[in-house]
């Protein structure tokens, strides 16, 4: 090959590379705006998702009521599950305005009244003294209060805000979702074949089980995590109720949160076992004492029961991608984590069973060559 030749060369494949990164660079740039343009329905699509995973099955039990209409059952299903989100808040906020109407027709009255504390408020232990000496403060002379802890009033007040704002932004996150996951749940062939033909693209032929994989994952955190938590929730609840602690609904409801973000339920209770033995007879403290921990105990029996349910893979790792996916992703986390850790397994599973189709070809062409120089040589005359 000639210099000429070779200079040629060199430009062409400098020319290619060139185009080829700008080529790059102009798709780089493109996907970086399509993630802009689709960034805030990331969020609702997966949740979508999750939500059409979870409510397939009664979907199509409700198809059968309305004569095959998949679409009708799943618009039913989201409708109801807006009506169940709305209810409680349009009933809530009513009851919020007539309360915060009523305070500040009392405080423009200036009827405000803080009973005092009693006297053995100040010999509880630690916050004793400072809480009696506060509350003292509200009680006598309300303006000086409001002045002295007018810092960490106005800081109350905006956590408060931005805990309303995050309950309204939840709220409309959760009805999205359900509208999409009505449409999910419409067109379920068409979503799972699209599916499967990305993941075939992406990781190849063994790639088919994924979306199978996926479903059973996520149903399988449903019962295992949401669905014990839910159980756990119910029968401690019960126990609220029965035994007239204050406030049991909204606990039961709190104690739900702390046993989906995998809180031991006991922990959780151990306030309000403390409280009974305070305000209630000895005898009444020890029934509700053993109800709640029998209650909470209760996982021990429920988890291995619901958790990895039609799944192939071991219930610890999908327990593990659920608890760890929750900590860097919130709610959404226990089922991304799952998911992902368990496709990670899966592809674990499929190189060490290559690995071990390799030896095994190695062991029987190693057998074959020895079985070969192990025959008689041929042709030995008599």
């Amino acid at each position: 090959m000639d210099k000429q030749s070779v200079k040629i060369d060199s430009k062409l494949f400098i020319s290619n590379m060139v185009e080829s990164a700008i080529r790059i660079g102009l798709i780089f740039v493109l996907l970086m705006f399509t993630y802009d343009i689709i960034k805030p329905f990331i969020l609702p699509v997966i949740w979508g998702a999750i939500i059409a995973v979870a409510l397939m099955p009664l979907t199509q039990k409700l198809q059968r009521v309305y004569d095959g209409r998949r679409g009708l059952a799943a618009t039913t299903i989201a409708l109801l599950g807006i009506a169940l989100l709305v209810t409680p808040l349009v009933m809530v906020s009513g009851s919020i305005v007539d309360g915060a109407t009523h305070a500040l027709e009392v405080l423009q009255n200036g009827q405000v009244k803080i009973p005092g504390p009693k006297p053995s408020v100040a010999d509880w232990p630690i916050v004793g003294d400072k809480l009696y000496e506060v509350w003292t403060l509200f009680a006598t002379n309300l303006e000086q209060a409001i002045q002295t802890f007018m810092p960490q009033i106005k800081a109350g007040l905006t956590s408060l805000l931005g805990t309303l704002g995050g309950v309204l932004g939840s709220l409309l996150l959760s009805i999205l979702s359900l509208a999409i996951a009505a449409g999910f749940m419409t067109y379920s062939e068409s979503a799972a074949s699209g599916l499967r033909t990305i993941a075939i693209r992406t990781a190849g032929e063994n790639a088919k089980s994924w979306t199978t994989l996926i479903a059973a994952t996520i149903k399988s955190v449903l019962l295992g995590v949401v669905g014990v938590a839910a159980i756990q929730a119910l029968l401690i609840g019960a126990g609220f109720f029965v035994f007239g602690v204050p406030a049991a609904g909204l606990l039961t409801l709190l104690l739900m949160i702390l046993c989906i973000a995998q809180l031991p339920a006991l922990l959780a209770v151990l306030p309000v076992i403390g409280f009974m033995y305070m305000t209630q007879d000895t005898s009444t403290a020890t029934m509700f004492t053993v109800w709640v921990v029998v209650a909470a105990l209760s996982e021990n029996l429920f988890k291995p029961m619901l958790m990895g349910r039609g799944v192939d893979v071991p219930m610890p790792v999908i327990l593990l991608g659920a608890i760890g996916g929750m900590l860097f992703y919130g709610i959404v986390g226990l089922f991304l984590g799952a998911v992902i850790l368990a496709i990670w397994y899966e592809l674990f599973v499929w190189w060490l069973s290559i690995e071990k189709a390799q030896q095994q070809e190695e062991m029987a062409e190693q057998q074959d060559a020895s079985d070969d120089q192990s025959e008689p040589g041929h042709g030995a005359g008599i």
